[in-house]
């Protein structure tokens, strides 16, 4: 009998574009970006069949007694090359991956793990337990054959302190939320380098399907207090400074709040909204046009409700 997951992997490999039936290998090419760590670039670009859904980045750090790593990836197959390439790279074996948040990009490769030494906060691991099974029918529909093999497993290990140390490494913790209820920030204390998950997007608009941007804008004013030298982002290149792209994020989202509350005010339509000019200071950002429309999808309703309550639910 034909499982629900494999059917929609059928159906999405009958309807393939001749890019989908190109040998589904992932390209896994890890740069450096400080001692012992290592960055494999996502694609600047929307999941889709032919980029395999690998579109974000994925910290690789080599330590005394193991390798960690820093996001996973959106398959069972990226999960499986990354596992080889990564412990190519270190000479060490896997032993701690970290999930930075829920979003499917990030987190279904862990299905190339035991399951024990998968790590996620608190908040994180009741996220997961509602929503991370479910967003696997949408990344079959999305990849088909790319996604073949991939189950969603709980993390084994839930997060109860503010550090992990692996041999002479230590590995900050900071649990913070905004762009989706529960997002990790990590910062290596030997290098100063701060893997900042998707809190943080350098040169491409950030996306907002979970987002909270109050609560946003206040995690990226606590990663501007922690000391740190450079900051890997969970989509676009390493800022080698301390402070670019946290500022840069920062400014996309107040002008994306200042914007959707003004559409609103003035009357627009989500369409209308969709197509109001994006300043020139954004022009290097991939995706903005794109996501500044997915960000209409995602958050006008919620301001036009809190704007223009119902009048006929007062008493």
């Amino acid at each position: 009998m034909i499982d629900r997951r494999a059917a929609l992997a059928m159906v999405a490999a009958g309807l393939a574009s001749p890019l989908r039936a190109a040998p589904l290998r992932y390209t896994i090419d890890p740069l450096p970006v400080a001692r012992n760590i290592w960055v494999v670039r996502g694609k600047d670009a929307a999941i889709d069949g032919a980029n395999g859904g690998a579109i974000a980045n994925i910290s690789i750090l080599r330590t005394t007694v193991g390798t960690v790593l820093v996001d996973c990836g959106p398959s069972l197959r990226y999960g499986q090359q990354l596992k080889a390439a990564a412990e190519a790279l270190t000479g060490m074996p896997v032993i701690r991956v970290y999930l930075t948040h829920l979003h499917p990009d990030h987190i279904y490769g862990a299905a190339a793990f035991d399951p024990s030494i998968v790590a996620v906060t608190p908040a994180l691991a009741r996220s997961l337990e509602t929503l991370g099974p479910s967003f696997s029918d949408g990344m079959y529909r999305l990849l088909g054959d790319w996604m073949r093999g991939t189950e969603f497993a709980a993390p084994g290990k839930v997060l109860g302190e503010d550090h992990e140390t692996f041999g002479d490494r230590r590995l900050d913790l900071y649990p913070l939320a905004g762009h989706s209820e529960a997002d990790l920030a990590i910062v290596d204390n030997e290098t100063g380098v701060l893997i900042a998950g998707d809190l943080v997007f350098h040169d491409r608009a950030p996306s907002t399907p979970h987002a909270d941007i109050g609560r946003w804008l206040a995690s990226l004013d606590r990663l501007g207090t922690i000391r740190h030298r450079a900051v890997i982002p969970g989509h676009g290149p390493v800022d080698s400074t301390p402070s670019a792209a946290i500022d840069q994020t920062r400014d996309w989202l107040s002008w994306l709040r200042e914007t959707l509350d003004r559409a609103v005010a003035e009357g627009l339509d989500p369409v209308e909204a969709g197509n109001l000019p994006i300043p020139e200071r954004f022009a290097a950002l991939k995706a903005a046009r794109y996501e500044l429309q997915r960000s209409v999808a995602h958050l006008f309703s919620r301001i036009e409700e809190q704007a223009l309550p119902r009048v006929d639910l007062k008493r």
